[in-house]
């Protein structure tokens, strides 16, 4: 009989000898997934949020000239007094895309507006609310100093730069940095194609009649949403329902077809949990037990060319696992690179929290900043694998770490926020 057969791992247990670390099971995933070498060019609107395949360097400085910082006079600082006030004469106009013509001699001032080269001859600019302008005329008092105001030419980049390096997710403030050397089209790898089916004979589809001990399928759409966000191509399996041969073949089809596949249900070690040992008969299983809760049972390996991820069936447990492994090995397989490590704080928790040592523990909470100006936390109700509505309701996760017992109201804990994982 096997070490599972006389001891089954469920999400009661608190220590498990074999079991994975948290840390440790994110770092199989990584080490073992395989980055995309496929790459195409897109056009720079639909660049948002894909990877690029290589470095981008600057042919263009920018700025490409002097110019303002604001709307001012443009001038030469030389001509300012040490004390006192002097009278320069307003020779002319500078605005963005229409720049003054001619030259700035001493005595002479530019009326100048932000953005607009800095005309031959000035290296100063005096915003316009330091100033008293009449009848062509212009009245300055001392105190300004060389090049204040002024915008150097590559003060933001330089010619020749790496602006941009190969395995950074493109973000809105990139596609300006693209568009500013005047690129159309980018250099991004491309989609990742992930299949997903959910297992289990007791799942129906939204919209059908359920029948006595049926539920909807809720896991799938939720996965889907997540893998949606990560702006993979997904391929829809369906419901496998709990038929090996079924099983089988949709693992041997969407493994052909995919480069990674995410499942629901089926990885534990009830007589009906087929997953696992399907993936063993047509695979290799690196792990599937890791010492956090919820989502012990993950199974994570590869049948073929594509990287397998069994989630846990219960809908909690399924969206932690994802996030905490999924996720990343995902976009690590899109080529990004350095993968970004979930933000954490610290926050005064105002909830009792039950745990006992053993594993890690995700629970959902709500953090917000108290009247004080404290960042506080609470939980979101019951806790349980099972309940949905507590991800729903929640914007991070409480982290308690291994050895951590129960938490009482007031102690502080390590929030993992939602903005920018979910």
């Amino acid at each position: 009989m096997k070490k599972d057969e006389r001891h089954p791992v469920t999400c009661e247990d608190d220590y498990e000898p074999d079991s994975l670390t948290v840390e440790q099971a994110w770092s199989r995933v990584i080490d073992a997934v395989q980055p995309l070498d496929a790459s195409r060019t897109v056009d720079l609107r639909s660049a948002l949020g894909r990877v690029l395949a290589s470095d981008v360097h600057a042919v263009l400085a920018v700025p490409s000239a002097p110019n303002s910082a604001m709307d001012g006079y443009a001038l030469r600082a030389s001509d300012l007094p040490a004390s006192g006030k002097c009278r320069l004469a307003v020779i002319g106009v500078s605005r963005a895309g229409a720049p003054y013509p001619g030259k700035v001699h001493s005595g002479q001032c530019v009326r100048i507006f932000t953005g607009a080269v800095m005309p031959e001859g000035t290296d100063t600019v005096v915003m316009q609310e330091h100033v008293e302008a009449t009848d062509g005329w212009a009245v300055f008092g001392g105190g300004a100093m060389p090049g204040q105001n002024v915008r150097q030419v590559g003060e933001d980049v330089t010619v020749g730069q790496v602006v941009l390096t190969r395995g950074r997710r493109l973000t809105p403030a990139d596609l300006g940095v693209l568009a500013g050397q005047g690129l159309v089209r980018v250099p991004v790898y491309r989609r990742l194609k992930v299949g997903l089916f959910t297992t289990g004979d007791e799942l129906r589809e939204p919209g059908e009649a359920l029948a006595e001990g049926c539920l909807y399928d809720s896991n799938r759409y939720t996965v889907l949403g997540m893998l949606q966000r990560l702006g993979v191509e997904v391929c829809e399996f369906g419901i496998v329902g709990d038929n090996k041969q079924r099983l089988e073949a949709v693992l041997a089809q969407a493994s052909a077809e995919a480069d990674a596949i995410v499942s629901t249900g089926g990885v534990s070690v009830g007589e009906y949990d087929l997953v696992r040992e399907a993936l063993e008969q047509a695979g290799h299983i690196e792990f599937w037990k890791i010492a956090m809760k919820p989502g012990r049972p993950l199974t994570f390996g590869r049948i073929g060319r594509a990287a397998f991820f069994g989630l846990p069936g219960n809908p909690v447990a399924a969206m932690v696992t994802f996030y905490q492994f999924v996720q990343p090995g995902l976009r690590r397989m899109t080529g990004e690179w350095p993968l970004p490590k979930p933000a954490a704080f610290k926050a005064v928790c105002l909830s009792k929290l039950r745990k006992r040592p053993g594993r890690v523990e995700f629970q959902r909470g709500i953090v917000e900043m108290d009247g004080e100006g404290r960042m506080v936390v609470r939980k979101t109700g019951q806790q349980g694998s099972g309940i949905l509505s507590s991800m729903s309701q929640a914007n991070c996760f409480i982290v308690l770490p291994l050895d951590c017992g129960p938490v009482a109201p007031g102690a502080l804990v390590d929030v993992q926020p939602f903005f920018g994982l979910v």
